[in-house]
This record gives C-alpha cells, structure tokens and sequence, in this order.
C-alpha cells in the first residue's frame, strides 16, 4: 500500500487534472476519473476508455467487493486515505481513482448512419453544462457527441464528474469543423437552437440521421449564413424567462426529438 504522501503516483494524478491538466492529457493520452458510478462502467470487460491504473483505499475495495464489480483484470495499486486525498479534487473522495486511455476519435470514427443523431456543440465553455449534455444524449439514445475547437475538454475532471459514466457510452469527437461535419452529412437534418429563431421545436420535421447544434453559453451561435443547409429552431417560452440555461435546453431538445423518433417508429 502506497501511504507517502511524497509518492510520484500523486504526482501523476495531479498533473492530469492540475491547472495544465488539458496539455498534459494530450500529450499522455490519459485522463482521469473519480468514484464509483465512473468505476461501475469503465470496470466491464470491454469497456472503453480503457482503465490503465486504478487506485482504491481499503474502503473503498469492500464497497466494490459489496457490489460485485469486475475488477480482477484491472492494474490496481492501493492507497491509504490521505494519499486518495492528495491525489483527487473532489471534497469527498470516495476512495477511487482511475487513469483512463483518452480515446482521441475523429470525425472518420463516428458512424453516420440510418437512425442515429448527433450532437454538436460549437464553443462551449462551461464543464457542468457539457457534462450534464452528455449524460442527457446518454439518456435519450444519442449516438454521440461532436465539439468543435475551442470547446470545453470532454476529458477535463469537471466533465467526467458530470457526465456520470456516460463517457463510456457514448463516442465523442472533439476539434472538429462545422465544415468538415457538412462535407460528410447525407442529408438537411441539420439543426441549432437558437433563442430567437422563427422556426419553432414544436413544428420540425426530419429524416435519419439527424444533428443537433448547440452554441456558447454567452454569444450563442454564429449566423452561418454561407451554410443554407443548417435550419434554426426555438423553444417555446410561454413564461417569462428569456433564455434557458444550455444543458437545459439541449435536454428539451434531445428528449422531445427522441420522443418524435419514438412515436414515428
């Protein structure tokens, strides 16, 4: 059991996740994560972003000993308390830390096909907000999430807690161009939310597949008025709000189109 508090392994940890936590991922192609609900769906045979180096205090092994989780053909290496305290941000550790492999998909990685729709998030900046997208795609049968430069780190500690283990569902592309997405997309289901776009939610039509833009919390989208095929859509706001945080509108979105999906079938 490692218990120094001066162990390189701290270290380690502490130069994915510290101020250039971004760099130094990209340049090790690891990322890490924290806590059990990561740990229950990284921890299955097969499972991508793979585990590299898992790091458990004894209580936190009798908990995933309780729950039955596989984790035999994982690297583990034990740490005491004030070690997993070192090593993590968060104010109550649960005792668990992985150093994951970054997956680094392209866009030559996502399978365009019948029945499948996207997410693009074009510079968005705040990691709850991007975490909380992809837990929502997760949740609404989304077949990935797409960013562009400039966006938020899909693989930064805020994102990773937020998503709530649905990074390893869902594949993600960052750094791509809305230009390099069109020259590939089959059809006109292209759309972005927008707060004062004349073409309401409520009254779209589309094919398979689909892709759903989102903008910057702050400056919201571009006009894109060199690219026809993108239409823009609204929410309907009968209250007395102006806007709408954006994970909350992405999860409107994205529940209400599966949902037309689901009764088209």
């Amino acid at each position: 059991m490692i218990e120094s508090l001066h162990s390189p392994h701290i270290a380690r940890v502490k130069a994915l996740i510290g101020s250039r936590g971004k760099k130094s991922r990209k340049e090790s192609g690891l990322f890490v994560a924290e806590g059990l609900q990561f740990l229950r769906e990284a921890a299955k045979p097969g499972s991508s972003p793979k585990i590299e180096t898992l790091y458990l205090t004894t209580t936190a092994r009798l908990k995933i000993a309780a729950e039955g989780l596989p984790i035999n053909h994982l690297n583990t290496v034990d740490v005491s308390d004030s070690v997993m305290s070192a090593m993590g941000e968060t104010v109550t550790p649960q005792g668990i830390i992985g150093i994951c492999e970054l997956p680094e998909l392209s866009l030559a990685d996502i399978h365009i096909g019948a029945g499948r729709k996207y997410i693009y998030l074009h510079e968005i900046q705040d990691p709850g907000n991007a975490g909380t997208i992809l837990r929502t795609a997760d949740a609404t049968g989304y077949s990935g999430v797409i960013t562009s430069a400039n966006s938020v780190d899909l693989f930064s500690p805020k994102v990773v807690r937020a998503s709530a283990g649905s990074l390893w569902h869902l594949p993600v592309a960052e750094r791509v161009e809305m230009a390099d997405l069109l020259s590939i997309w089959p059809n006109d289901s292209i759309f972005a939310l927008e707060v004062e776009a004349e073409n309401s939610l409520l009254g779209i039509e589309f094919d398979d597949p689909s892709l759903w833009i989102f903008g910057n919390e702050a400056r919201g989208l571009p006009q894109w008025n060199d690219q026809p095929r993108v239409s823009s859509i609204s929410i309907p706001m009968p209250g007395n709000a102006e806007s709408l945080n954006l994970a909350a509108a992405a999860s409107i979105v994205m529940f209400y189109v599966t949902q037309l999906q689901h009764h088209a079938q």
